[in-house]
């Protein structure tokens, strides 16, 4: 009895420290961000792009960083939803989600997940000069896509395993195709779908390895895909690797706009989801 009590305290402290250590962790990073980036916060560095002068201190903003981010990050998401959809619909649904192949395309993607996005902006910068493309927006989105596209298929094929398997059966024994049946499940998993896409964005966003090849850097907002464009990520890369302290202190003004970002996409993918999981079959 007492050992068992021992034990029960023990891993009650354990998992309290463990909360503390993770909480802690989120809050001194974030606190860091917001002390170091609110002074160095202004109307011009949300509305302005960068100035003649702005990288040794002088006027402008990060406006073509954000935009830039959000092209980037957006184009990535939407373009890598199109492709991993039927990725894993096909696994489950045609695939049955249990053979051989399904296993085996699961592990590929696995591994895909775990490879650095340095080695994604590599590959992404040999299709860019195979096909001639000058380093540029379509360039940052078809890298950043190659990045996001594990991320998508695994989180959506652990979310299609969810789906009752009764409900499938009951579709095919209406007489339904396994299209028809797909159609149904994606239906079901519509808040989970929004998950991914959560998830997908926010590396997508944050992401600098992939776009440092790919999609160049430029001051001004593009105006097309064969454009070079900033990212945030690239922006503060820059700002904090110069000697004034005036522009390093914009690199935590621009990591505090980035966080904002990522912030705002999770309370919205959130209420989303929720508002959809009402039609959801349990």
């Amino acid at each position: 009895m007492i050992r068992r009590k021992l034990e029960e305290n023990f891993f009650r402290v354990l998992m309290v420290l463990a909360t503390v250590i993770v909480a802690g962790s989120f809050f001194l990073i974030v606190g860091t961000i917001f002390y170091k980036g609110v002074p160095f916060m202004n109307w011009d560095m949300i509305t302005k792009i960068p100035g003649g002068g702005f990288y040794i201190g002088k006027e402008g903003g990060v406006l073509n960083a954000i935009v830039g981010s959000l092209y980037v990050a957006g184009g990535a998401t939407i373009l890598g939803l199109l492709i991993s959809i039927p990725v894993a619909i096909f696994i489950n649904m045609y695939l049955d989600g249990k053979n051989f192949i399904a296993n085996l395309l699961r592990i590929a993607f696995d591994v895909l997940f775990g490879i650095p996005s340095i080695v994604y902006g590599a590959f992404g910068f040999l299709i860019m000069v195979y096909f001639g493309i000058k380093a540029s927006l379509l360039g940052g989105i078809v890298a950043v896509t190659l990045l996001v596209i594990p991320i998508l298929v695994r989180t959506l094929d652990e979310v299609i395993i969810t789906v009752p398997k009764e409900l499938r059966d009951a579709s095919l024994a209406l007489g339904a195709t396994r299209w028809e049946m797909s159609k149904v499940v994606l239906r079901q998993i519509r808040p989970g779908i929004f998950t991914a896409i959560l998830l997908s964005f926010g590396r997508a966003i944050g992401d600098v390895a992939s776009v440092l090849f790919t999609a160049g850097f430029s001051d001004n907002i593009p105006t097309s895909l064969h454009q070079p464009a900033a990212t945030l990520p690239l922006a503060i890369f820059f700002q904090l690797g110069s000697p004034i302290e005036e522009v390093q202190g914009r690199a935590y003004a621009s990591a505090l706009i980035l966080t904002i970002v990522v912030l705002i996409i999770t309370v919205l993918s959130s209420a989303l989801a929720k508002r959809f999981s009402k039609n959801k079959i349990q």
